[in-house]
């Protein structure tokens, strides 16, 4: 199939390109504005197969989307795109209302155009995959799980602005007959991880020997998910998925945000042991709480398990070991990062 991915460049969208070049036969157009956390040499180890390419242009763009969709002309549409980090979100939540919401508004309406113009057996295959997160369903108490029918409850500018994304991609289904997916996913988390987000923020600053910051008490709790099983688990949506339907994916793998950290530092401890003899959990510093914070998120992935055959391939414990030896062993990729457009400093501490 061809496989148009809007987002290409970032962390999962990344993942999902660089399985689909080297695990099948499948073509890929990767559309992607390069925003700070669109990073072009996270595709490298595809980017000479001859079953690539790239185009730089932003998803609000109407006629760059048209042009790419009428000039690939792909079965799949898997939507990545987005601004995704909630403590940006708080500081400024102007560009997730425009690329999250207005975005997928453009992307849904030029989809429609093309899905319109194709022949009856182009229409069967066509679908319209929108990548989404746990995060819209809101916070969780003690127990239990968000399934595909957890009513919609975001907290934050950017669960807000994925929620209203969510929904226009469903009336889109609804009312006009697009064949549409949509999964919503845990945490992520593996090789190529902006360095804003928790698990490479606590591997590059305890590697560099600063203090590794955690929010408030260090209780809340997420369900954490190896980037590269979701992008297996994308690819089995969109292959095998129902028009219509929803799919969680989860790693079955709940860490409160404190046993995260000091699960990076033992792994820390044994394969890159600090100089001065102490583990890498004295950096540890409890500050100041995100903004309505949420407690816990969890994910009930029974769905996708029973009807595709999806299930995680890591645990937790093997996806740390593996994201922290990436990370030592590619410090160029993260070093150009923080070089240029961030250093890891705190985020998301503005109050309106």
């Amino acid at each position: 199939m061809r496989i148009l991915v809007t987002g290409g460049a970032g962390f999962i969208g990344s993942a999902l390109v660089r399985r689909l070049i080297e695990h099948t036969d499948h073509e890929v157009l990767v559309y992607d504005k390069l925003t700070y956390a669109g990073v072009l040499s996270s595709l490298e180890p595809v980017a000479s197969s001859p079953r690539y390419r790239f185009v730089q242009a932003d998803i609000i763009d109407a006629e760059s989307v048209a042009r790419a969709l009428n000039d690939f002309k792909p079965q799949v549409v898997a939507h990545l795109a987005a601004e995704s980090h909630v403590d940006r979100s708080i500081d400024g939540p102007g560009e997730f209302v425009q690329t999250n919401v207005v975005g997928t508004f453009v992307m849904l309406q030029q989809a429609l155009g093309y899905y319109r113009g194709l022949n009856e057996a182009d229409q069967a295959c066509f679908r319209f995959h929108h990548i989404s997160t746990d995060e819209v369903f809101g916070s969780l108490g003690d127990e239990g799980l968000f399934t595909e029918t957890t009513a919609y409850d975001p907290r934050s500018p950017y669960s807000a602005s994925k929620a209203a994304s969510d929904h226009l991609v469903r009336a889109w289904g609804h009312t006009y007959g697009l064949p549409v997916l949509v999964t919503n996913c845990s945490n992520n988390y593996g090789p190529y991880h902006f360095p804003e987000k928790l698990i490479p923020l606590i591997i590059i600053r305890a590697l560099n020997g600063e203090q590794l910051p955690v929010y408030g008490d260090g209780t809340n709790v997420r369900d954490w998910l190896f980037v590269d099983d979701h992008a297996r688990a994308l690819q089995a949506v969109f292959e095998r998925g129902a028009p219509g339907e929803t799919y969680n994916v989860g790693g079955n793998a709940e860490r409160k945000n404190i046993e995260v950290v000091r699960a990076i530092c033992g792994v820390l401890d044994a394969v890159r042991p600090r100089t001065d003899g102490q583990g890498y959990a004295e950096q540890i510093t409890y500050v100041a709480d995100r903004p309505g914070h949420d407690q816990r998120y969890a994910i009930d992935a029974s769905k996708i398990s029973t009807e595709l055959g999806w299930e995680p391939s890591k645990t937790f414990e093997e996806g740390i070991d593996l994201t922290v030896r990436w990370y030592l062993d590619n410090q160029v990729w993260w070093q150009d990062i923080l070089d240029s457009r961030y250093a890891t400093q705190r985020l998301g501490a503005a109050h309106g």
